[in-house]
């Protein structure tokens, strides 16, 4: 009690924040023209096409900008070359191809007549200016990725070693065959800060609760909570807590692997709609055959040990059918 004889409010708790990194690797086939790009790059030589009009493009283009002809003549460029315009990247990010300071810079090939787009290690600021001339620094084992250029250098700078950019490309070869793939792995690192309200339901989580928020004027439950419903704009500030037991929805049977693949596939991800909740939410659904997952299907989650529970729906490794009779299409048809 306060002085005043009322209680003293809470403290709210501070929201959750945590890094959350999301990656892939990229993979796409080169083709006929950006193949001999690429395999030219793992010989030290850029080569570019000549276009319908004359000019020398690079990198290579398949179809002529003005005529969309497909083009066909390879012409080789120098690996020096002139910077046209140029930024200065002060704080470099991991996976940019110099871990210092450094420049991106539209550099003009000698022989060339297009703007290559790269980074220019020049050291400092001052050091930089357009007209200058610079030349490329090759990676020390060329795979054929344009990331064989490690990046270009002042023509007139004496050599420096520059430590080799981390997470490097794949190019996907039989031994003595041309490139055909090139694999680049794409990394997004952030500092998620989680609302309040998705802060509670992530902590009521780590207690074994699936929380959420009912809106008071329509009166739909919404997991994870949102804070506001989006159909009449009010605060949600009832919270609800919800079973562990809901239905499947909609559903998708994986059945393409991929890099980082936990699963073996097939297996299925699904819309699960909590008992009680008026939106579903994305998870796996396993302990039975992929084939026998359908619309309607009961189901349950399946929880980790309580050891190894915190702030997060991973808590939840699957959810598995219960056995009880399928939910009527009718009870289920407007939440999808």
């Amino acid at each position: 009690m306060s002085a005043a004889g009322t209680e003293a409010p809470e403290t709210p708790e501070a929201p959750l924040s945590a890094p959350l990194e999301v990656g892939f690797d990229y993979t796409r086939s080169v083709g006929p023209v950006l193949g001999e790009f690429v395999n030219a790059l793992r010989e030290r030589r850029i080569l570019g096409v000549r276009g319908s009009d004359g000019r020398v493009h690079v990198p290579p283009v398949e179809y002529d900008p003005g005529t969309a002809r497909a083009l066909t003549e390879f012409v080789a460029v120098a690996d020096e070359g002139t910077v046209l315009s140029w930024s200065w990247n002060a704080e470099p990010l991991d996976g940019q191809p110099v871990t210092r300071p450094f420049a991106w810079a539209l550099i003009r090939l000698d022989g060339a007549d297009t703007a290559l787009l790269h980074a220019v290690d020049a050291g400092s600021p001052s050091a930089m200016r357009t007209g200058m001339r610079v030349r490329a620094r090759w990676a020390d084992e060329p795979v054929g990725h344009i990331r064989d250029l490690v990046s270009f250098v002042p023509a007139d700078a004496s050599p420096e070693p520059e430590p080799a950019p981390p997470s490097p490309p794949v190019a996907e070869r039989g031994e003595g065959e041309p490139v055909s793939t090139v694999i680049t792995p794409i990394t997004l690192r952030i500092q998620h800060s989680a609302s309040p309200e998705e802060s509670r339901y992530l902590r009521a989580l780590a207690e074994g609760r699936l929380l959420g928020q009912r809106c008071p004027v329509c009166g739909k439950v919404y997991i994870p909570p949102r804070g506001a419903c989006p159909v009449d704009g009010v605060p949600t500030e009832e919270e609800v807590d919800l079973p562990d037991t809901g239905i499947v929805t909609t559903f998708c049977i994986v059945n393409v692997p991929f890099l980082g693949q936990r699963i073996k596939p097939p297996y299925v991800a699904a819309y699960v709609l909590l008992d009680g909740a008026d939106i579903a939410f994305l998870h796996l659904v396993l302990g039975c055959a992929a084939e026998e997952v359908r619309m309607g299907l009961r189901v349950r989650a399946v929880w980790r040990p309580r050891e190894e529970w915190s702030t997060t729906l991973e808590n939840i490794t699957h959810f598995e059918p219960t056995g009880e009779p399928d939910a009527p299409y009718e009870s289920f048809a407007h939440h999808l």
